[in-house]
């Protein structure tokens, strides 16, 4: 399907919506970037993860069990990769297609988001994990991803509201 025609105006906000979205899909490679660091770091622990919510640390891990600190260090470092991957996905999506009204890389770019945050989110909840240092960053990239894909939609109505 051929992208759609656009005014100047609905351009503007294609390309402003589209800026917007590439930018939380950036943030999400940096949170992955943190993620990671802390991983190789005396923290250990993720990104807003204290001793107020788990009460054992690099150090007890590994003299309980030095399999199962490589077992947790690597999950850490394959999510990571995901987050990263996951985020580059979006922004280039948002960047190169969503600007020229594809409409395929504004869904594809709203679903992997989605997805990626129905499963991943609700699961801190029940633990305690929801910390704001931890899920604060996410909310924020969220919130102007939100803004982005608002901005983008509008851009891709006609005039009247109707789809272009």
């Amino acid at each position: 399907m051929p992208a759609i025609q656009t005014t100047s105006a609905q351009q503007f906000r294609l390309r402003a919506g589209a800026a917007l979205m590439a930018l939380a899909g950036l943030a999400f490679v940096g949170y992955a970037a943190a993620f990671l660091a802390l991983n190789f770091s005396g923290a250990f622990l993720e990104l807003g993860i204290g001793p107020e919510e788990v009460d054992k640390g690099r150090a007890e891990v590994q003299a309980f069990s030095p399999r199962l600190y490589h077992y947790i260090s690597h999950l850490h470092i394959a999510l990571s990769g995901f987050i990263a991957a996951t985020g580059l996905a979006i922004a280039a999506m948002s960047w190169f297609g969503v600007p020229r009204g594809e409409r395929w890389a504004f869904a594809a770019t709203v679903t992997v988001t989605a997805a990626s945050l129905a499963i991943s989110v609700p699961a801190h909840y029940p633990w305690g994990l929801a910390t704001l240092g931890h899920l604060g960053p996410v909310y924020l990239a969220v919130l102007i991803f939100l803004a982005g894909a608002a901005t983008t939609y509008s851009g891709m109505r006609g005039p009247s509201g109707e789809s272009s």
